[in-house]
């Protein structure tokens, strides 16, 4: 069993031991991340005027909301992969039986 990982991180000015079984340096990425959503809300006119529950469910909404737009963009990448695969193996499925004409075309013609 993998060994966890304990790493101080800071996010929103504050430090916070995050505790995991990943390595460090995902760790400290995941904490740069929601750092830097916290920030560029905090820059946003109007957010500090709100309480901090507020600010705290604005901070959970816009985090859930690049999830989720990620997960769709994955969704979608993934089934243009499966096209693009499919594609590709009726192409070669064309090529091979191309191919098979071809020789069969030279063997009838020697």
């Amino acid at each position: 069993m993998e060994s966890k990982t304990t790493v101080d991180v800071i996010i929103g000015g504050k430090v916070y031991t995050l505790s995991g079984y990943e390595e460090e340096a995902y760790l400290q990425k995941v904490a740069a991340y929601i750092n830097g959503r916290v920030q560029e809300l905090k820059n946003q006119s109007g957010f500090a005027k709100q309480g901090s529950d507020m600010q705290n469910v604005l901070i959970q909404l816009n985090i859930a909301d690049d999830y989720f737009k990620a997960k769709e963009e994955n969704e979608r990448l993934s089934r243009k992969l499966q096209e693009q695969n499919k594609e590709l193996y009726s192409l070669k499925h064309e090529l091979v039986s191309l191919k098979m004409r071809i020789d069969q075309r030279d063997n009838h013609n020697q």
